[in-house]
């Protein structure tokens, strides 16, 4: 097992990139066999990995004791595999129903359904399109809430209630689309 020499992890703690960058790298295959002994070879080995080399980063300088680095990430790989085991983790976060997912919008049974998407974003406040384009870029809500600056559990309201607003007009728009045919016949 390697060991981490504190005064790397204090150079990494004021800012040496190079020095982070060392701490990360050597501690990635350590964690990986750590996942690796607990879950076997499933997917979510990679996801957890990140995950937990994420929260180092964010929280190298909050360590206080630099001799105690590996104790500190093996905390965070801990808390990880917790978040995994109490089904909190989820390594992709669906922004549409898994039981039902979205079909093909350039197949010929979508081509007469299709709805000017900009002009009904249009309907939402300019928060709410904001974290929207967040989510559909990838971020994670606690990652979405820091940068509008409101909590996670606000972030997924506004999500919840866009994606009700939303599917109301897009109900409306398809009833409307229905009538225009049963008209036009």
């Amino acid at each position: 097992m390697p060991s981490f020499d504190p005064d790397v992890v204090l150079r990494a703690q004021a800012g040496d990139d190079g020095a982070r960058e060392r701490l990360l790298a050597t501690l990635e295959p350590i964690l990986r066999r750590f996942f690796l002994s607990r879950i076997g070879g499933q997917p979510d080995v990679d996801d957890l990995v990140q995950n937990t080399l994420l929260r180092v980063h964010t929280g190298l300088e909050a360590l206080q004791n630099p001799a105690r680095f590996k104790a500190f990430s093996m905390k965070a790989a801990v808390f990880e595999l917790q978040d995994f085991y109490r089904g909190r983790y989820s390594g992709r976060e669906y922004l549409y129903d898994p039981d039902r997912p979205p079909t093909d919008p350039s197949g010929p049974d979508t081509a007469g359904l299709r709805v000017d998407l900009e002009r009904a974003l249009e309907v939402l406040t300019p928060k709410a399109r904001r974290i929207l384009e967040l989510r559909e870029m990838g971020y994670q809500y606690k990652d979405i809430a820091e940068m509008v600056e409101t909590t996670e559990a606000a972030v997924k309201m506004q999500v919840k209630r866009a994606f009700e607003r939303l599917r109301g007009l897009l109900t409306l728009a398809g009833l409307l689309f229905l009538l225009s045919l049963g008209t036009a016949l």
